[in-house]
């Protein structure tokens, strides 16, 4: 098997977790095109997550989740970064399933913390608890990320690079890469 013969890469898991990041490296280092579930969704609709979550609610966002995720997993060759709630979504998980190869970026509680402090963004955290709001959305969804994982590695320490090299050398002793 062959870079190019490798089945679609889906990264799931936590805000934080690094998806966005290391799904761009991991993209260039495979020679594919990189998406970004979240992106895709505020390219869709012109405008941002917070707002949809402002005008429709959760509900609402995550529909429209579930059909950036549909039409994006169908295109050949891809890294796809997903929104952390994407799980959340039974069909969502089915799709990913069966269209790709997923891998859970974890992170602790605790280096998530650190990575959200000045975020502004994420609606689901922004409270004055911020740490509960995370462990709330761990315990929820945690079992969801290891549901549909083919595969997990922990992010919390080192460079990107370092992720991004150890999930290709997987992926290579996986897919047995020549």
């Amino acid at each position: 098997m062959t870079k190019a013969t490798l089945p679609n890469v889906f990264l799931v898991g936590p805000m934080a977790a690094g998806k966005s990041t290391i799904g761009r490296l991991l993209a260039r280092e495979l020679d594919r095109k990189f998406y970004d579930s979240d992106h895709e969704l505020e390219h869709a609709t012109g405008v941002r997550i917070a707002w949809i979550y402002d005008l429709e609610g959760e509900e609402g966002f995550r529909k429209r989740e579930e059909n950036v995720i549909e039409e994006v997993t169908k295109r050949p060759n891809i890294v796809l970064a997903t929104g952390g709630g994407s799980v959340l979504s039974e069909l969502s998980r089915q799709i990913l399933r069966g269209r790709g190869y997923v891998i859970h970026l974890q992170v602790s509680l605790e280096e998530q913390v650190q990575r959200t402090l000045r975020d502004k963004h994420r609606p689901l955290i922004q409270t004055k608890d911020r740490r509960g709001a995370l462990e709330k959305l761990y315990a929820e969804r945690e079992p969801l990320y290891h549901e549909v994982a083919d595969w997990c590695i922990l992010t919390d320490s080192g460079p990107s690079t370092r992720i991004v090299h150890e999930i290709y050398q997987h992926l290579c002793e996986h897919f047995v890469v020549v």
